[in-house]
């Protein structure tokens, strides 16, 4: 079974940056395409950025493409998400989500967190 744990999150400034990671226990992180998502109060959880497991290709939301990196330390069994020039509108739950496919990007994810929370505000 893989479990998930997020972690990053907190208050920042916008303009700011904040790195989430995701640990994975329970199995091996690498085979697994991973997938970061969000859900601010009031709004219905969206897709981020999602990472593939064979060649570590990742794609991007509209709203976060060229502000967010997502990447993987296969070796810590870890994947973050580099979120630079944060705005207020990221305010959210962050969620990673795993999913031991080979489509591409996949559309249900078998493994969630619990969440971190990120906030966007001066």
């Amino acid at each position: 079974q893989l479990q998930l744990v997020e972690s990053g999150g907190g208050l920042v400034q916008p303009g700011g940056s904040l790195r989430l990671s995701c640990a994975a226990s329970g199995l091996p992180l690498a085979n697994y395409v991973i997938g970061w998502f969000r859900q601010a109060p009031g709004k219905e959880r969206e897709g981020v950025s999602s990472i593939n497991s064979r060649d570590d290709s990742t794609v991007y939301a509209g709203s976060v493409k060229g502000r967010f990196t997502m990447s993987r330390d296969n070796a810590k069994n870890t994947v973050y998400l580099q979120m630079n020039s944060l705005k207020p509108e990221d305010t959210a739950v962050y969620y990673c989500a795993a999913v031991e496919t080979m489509i591409w990007p996949p559309a249900v994810y078998d493994y969630w967190g619990q969440g971190t929370q990120v906030t966007v505000a001066s």
